[in-house]
């Protein structure tokens, strides 16, 4: 283990708990970029996405809307970005919007992006084996009463905080699986509620999510008809993430707004143990290369994928090796330990990183529930903070001078990426707007 970390200045202020801008010293120019995965992957999960629309519109009315694609809207927010500038004075070139992945289908958050694709996936293989299905059918048979009795024997278990638990448990529930969601202590009882009352077993733990999902990897791998959906190694979830960036080029389009060496795009995203904000990355480097630009955001007791990237130890440190307790009221967020796969794939693809103290998750959700009177869940408004000190921190005011962006920045879109909120009940919301860190 390369030890010396701890000596690092951004080490030892993320010891202290301090809010940190890191620019990250690996990325390199796209091109440069060696990965094993590449876009033909990406257009394999989107074709298989596509093929499930049928069943999708029969399991889930609510999708029919959109021919069963489950896909959140491109909003701008104006008046959210005047309001940043009044309450911090943050002057944001260009246009500011947000991706409300908080408001997607069935699931109410990002998860419903890689966590479905990833249900899905099995689901095809398990209908592939026993004959149930062919490439060419229509996948709507599955949702049948002898197909929901063939799954009904197996078992789909995963860790979590609880959006990617939701995501899994509401999906699964739905095809006919016995769901084990593994929750850990931090994870809001309302989550737990409401997967109960989709028929989901909740186990809960007293530890943290790494702890969590161990547990739930290792009664999953003693059971042969049990699939374990890994949130710290698992491509199928990052590729289920990734197919998001093709559909954000296509509605950026259809707004007439320009990405390109002339007009940069930067991308904010709040990161738990990364496989989210990592495959919606890696799908807009592969869109878009060199001119977007991506930032995580984590919080300051649980920033595990900027430790893991800052050491190099990748998922092989947590946060508490450090003196930190991984705790934090952005419970979506509440990771001690990172995925070593997506930091090992950031290392070339990501920007920077942006730490901040939990008071502001509830600051940023009541002034844009103020300005464009839209709610987010606490977790989700973690994204604000990039825009907020783009232009307000020495680090990233170097990172756009050295990119050459500095006369493009009035030409700039910004996106505040949403990853959940939709579901929050109407008492926890009020509970969120009445709390005062």
């Amino acid at each position: 283990m390369k030890e010396d970390y701890r000596k690092l200045p951004v080490a030892e202020k993320l010891s202290n708990e301090e809010e940190v801008v890191w620019i990250n010293p690996k990325h390199v120019p796209f091109a440069k970029s060696s990965l094993d995965i590449h876009m033909a992957d990406i257009e394999d999960a989107e074709m298989r996405l596509a093929r499930f629309a049928s069943f999708i519109m029969k399991c889930f009315p609510e999708t029919c809307a959109d021919n069963g694609l489950i896909e959140s809207a491109l909003t701008p927010i104006p008046k959210m970005q005047e309001a940043l500038k009044e309450a911090y004075g943050a002057d944001i070139p260009g246009q500011l919007f947000l991706k409300q992945d908080s408001h997607l289908a069935i699931a109410g958050s990002v998860k419903a992006r890689g966590g479905i694709y990833e249900v899905l996936k099995h689901t095809e293989e398990l209908a592939f084996e026993a004959g149930l299905l062919r490439p060419e059918d229509d996948y709507a048979r599955l949702a049948e009463p002898e197909c929901r009795e063939f799954f009904s024997q197996y078992t789909i278990q995963v860790g979590s905080t609880g959006n990617l638990g939701l995501s899994i448990g509401i999906s699964s529930a739905a095809i006919g699986y016995k769901v084990i969601v593994h929750m850990s202590a931090d994870a809001r009882q309302w989550k737990k509620d409401m997967l109960r009352a989709h028929g989901v077993i909740v186990k809960e733990y007293e530890s943290d999510y790494s702890e969590a999902v161990k547990e739930g990897r290792r009664l999953s791998d003693a059971d042969p008809k049990s699939y374990f959906v890994d949130d710290e190694n698992s491509v199928n979830l990052f590729m289920g993430y990734a197919v998001a960036a093709r559909r954000l080029k296509k509605q950026l389009e259809d707004r007439e707004v320009m990405v390109d060496e002339e007009h940069p795009l930067f991308v904010y995203i709040p990161c738990g143990v990364g496989g989210a904000p990592g495959g919606v990355t890696f799908g807009m480097k592969e869109v878009w290369g060199d001119y977007v630009h991506c930032f995580f955001v984590e919080p300051v007791q649980a920033p595990a994928m900027l430790l893991g990237m800052v050491s190099g130890l990748h998922n092989d440190v947590c946060v508490q090796d450090i003196g930190l307790t991984g705790l934090t009221h952005a419970d979506g967020l509440a990771v001690g330990r990172p995925s070593g796969f997506v930091g090992k794939v950031m290392e070339p693809l990501l920007s920077g990183e942006f730490t901040l103290a939990d008071k502001w998750l509830y600051e940023y959700m009541r002034i844009f529930l103020d300005a464009e009177g839209i709610f987010l869940e606490p977790s989700a408004c973690a994204a604000f903070a990039g825009p907020i000190k783009l232009l307000a921190r020495e680090e990233t005011r170097t990172y756009i001078k050295e990119n050459g962006l500095e006369d493009k920045m009035d030409r700039a879109t910004h996106i505040a990426w949403a990853t959940g909120g939709s579901l929050v009940p109407d008492d926890i919301r009020e509970e969120y707007k009445n709390t005062y860190l």
